[in-house]
Order: C-alpha cells, then sequence, then structure tokens
C-alpha cells in the first residue's frame, strides 16, 4: 500500500542507515584510538580487568626503579669493599714485613697511617642516594630493604616483596658512626703482649722495638688484621649474592611489565587490519542506505504524478 502518511521503505531504509552510520562510529572510533575496549560501555568485564592491570603495572614499573636504585646502591657499595678489602690486604702485609727485626717501623706505619686514611675515606664516599651500606649507626636499623616485588593474589590481597641486606656489625658495617666500635674495621681489640687496644684502623707501630712482647704485639696485630679482612670478605659475598638477586629481579620484572602489556592489549586492543576491512564494507553499506532511503521518498512523487496525470 502506497501511503502519504506513512512511507514504509523510507522509515525502513533510514533505519538501516541510522544502524550503519553508528556501526561506522564505533570502528572510526576503535581505528582512531587503537581499542576495541575504550571504557566501561564497550565491554565491562574486559575493562575492569585492563584497568586493574594498568594501574599494577604502573606499580611494577615503580618497583623496576626501586630495583635499580637498589642495584646502583649495591654497585657502589661493591666497589668500595673490594677497594677497602685490598687496602686492609696491604696494612696485613706491611705489619708481616714489620714482624722482622730491624726494619724502621716508624717508616712502615707512615705507609700504614696512609692506608688507614684511605679506609676512611673509601667508606665515606661510597654514598647512592644517600645510602652508605659500610658507614652505620649501630644504634639504629641494621637492615636495607629493597624492594622487589607486587603482586596481587586471586582475593586482591596486594603483597610487596623486599630484598633485604645485613648492614650490621656482622654484614656490611665496616666503621661505626655511633662511636660504639662495632664495625669491622674500628672494633678494638687487645694485644697478649703489652696489652696495647687496637683496631685495623688505629694500629701504631712506629714506637715499637724488638723486644719479645712488642714483636707479640705485631703477630697479634696481624691476626686482627686477618680476622678483620675474613670478616670484610664474608661481607662482600652478601652483598655479591643481594647484587646478583638484585639484577635477576630486575629482569624478571622488566619481563613482566612486558607480559602485563601484552594481556592487557590482548583484551581491549583492536584488531586493526579487521576494523579497517569493517569500515570499508560499513562505507558501502552506508551508500547504497543513502541511496536506498532517496528511491524509498521518490515514491511520494510517483503518486503525485498519478494525479497530475
Amino acid at each position: 500500500m502506497s501511503s502519504l502518511n506513512t512511507n514504509v521503505a523510507a522509515m525502513t531504509a533510514l533505519q538501516t542507515l541510522n544502524q550503519t552510520n553508528k556501526e561506522m562510529l564505533v570502528t572510526q572510533n576503535r581505528i582512531s584510538t587503537g581499542l576495541r575496549v575504550k571504557d566501561a560501555s564497550d565491554n565491562a568485564a574486559y575493562w575492569s580487568i585492563a584497568t586493574t592491570m594498568r594501574s599494577d603495572n604502573m606499580s611494577v614499573s615503580t618497583v623496576q626503579d626501586a630495583l635499580g636504585l637498589g642495584a646502583a646502591t649495591a654497585d657502589v657499595t661493591v666497589t668500595a669493599m673490594n677497594n677497602a678489602i685490598d687496602a686492609v690486604s696491604k696494612i696485613k702485609a706491611k705489619l708481616v714485613a714489620a714482624r722482622a727485626p730491624g726494619l724502621d717501623r716508624a717508616k712502615i706505619q707512615s705507609e700504614i697511617a696512609a692506608l688507614q686514611t684511605e679506609l676512611r675515606s673509601t667508606a665515606e664516599s661510597a654514598v647512592f642516594s644517600g645510602e652508605n651500606w659500610l658507614n652505620v649507626d649501630s644504634t639504629g636499623p641494621l637492615t636495607k630493604t629493597v624492594v622487589s616485588s607486587f603482586s596481587r593474589d586471586s582475593t586482591g590481597a596486594i603483597t610487596i616483596g623486599t630484598i633485604e641486606v645485613d648492614v650490621g656489625p656482622t654484614g656490611t658495617m665496616l666503621f661505626d658512626t655511633s662511636g660504639n666500635n662495632q664495625g669491622v674495621l674500628d672494633f678494638e681489640r687487645t694485644t697478649t703482649g703489652n696489652g696495647t687496644t687496637y683496631s685495623v684502623t688505629t694500629i701504631d707501630i712506629s714506637a715499637l722495638t724488638d723486644a719479645a712482647l712488642d714483636l707479640q704485639d705485631i703477630e697479634d696485630m696481624i691476626q686482627g688484621v686477618d680476622d678483620a679482612l675474613g670478616a670484610m670478605t664474608d661481607a662482600a659475598t652478601v652483598l655479591g649474592a643481594a647484587k646478583s638477586r638484585i639484577n635477576l629481579q630486575k629482569d624478571f620484572v622488566s619481563k613482566l611489565i612486558q607480559s602485563i602489556d601484552t594481556g592487557i592489549g590482548q583484551l581491549v586492543d583492536a584488531e586493526m587490519n579487521e576494523e579497517s576491512t569493517r569500515l570499508q564494507a560499513l562505507q558501502v553499506r552506508q551508500q547504497l542506505g543513502v541511496q536506498a532511503l532517496g528511491i524509498a521518498n521518490q515514491s511520494a512523487q510517483q503518486i503525485l504524478r498519478l494525479f497530475q496525470s
């Protein structure tokens, strides 16, 4: 039935054209943003997951920065510790040389004093971002932590992982800044010869002679320095293990960030080849819809020609 009041063909063509235009708008948005799920209205479940994972990925990126800071601090500390071990080894060698009778121990002491000064300078300069793991206050926290991981379990509970480094007397502490002399190099010992109190950095053999008690003092100092050297070697091992853990965790976190990005992309990214193909098909449908609407609107003109005839 042809009607001037109700043009069914035109209404159907218009509805089809409007639907095509809506689909084109969606496809164009996907192409322009690169996202199949841009907001919750596109797909609430995927959008929620992607939003949470993006937030978590930002936290993991922060963990990566913290690991980089920890790795740099460990590198500085390891370098300083190795330099200190070398200096203490030289002090030990000087003391062994001073044990031989008839030597000018005052001259040997001048060399030892230079090495002692170097030890303090090395420990004081082992600083990165305000952190010093060699010069430590024995009355304060004796464990340094490096943030190493961020994770979320199935219930949504968050866990922050850390790598701990012992900076106390049994760890990396070379000097005790509190004055309690608990560090490896300022720990005080007493000789069995003359009962002389000394530490690695206060050894003074300039006044010692070839007397039996003096020679015993030198031997005790050699033993004390060797003990300190052993403790420093253990501390270097702890640092090396911590540095290795930090570097391994850095590599893992870097790969984890990439994996999370990939997972988010699989949820919300648009398939550009598919979208571009769909856009071309919709453009054709749009053109056909416009033509169909034009043809439907011509029916009223045909009725008018009937009256004119």
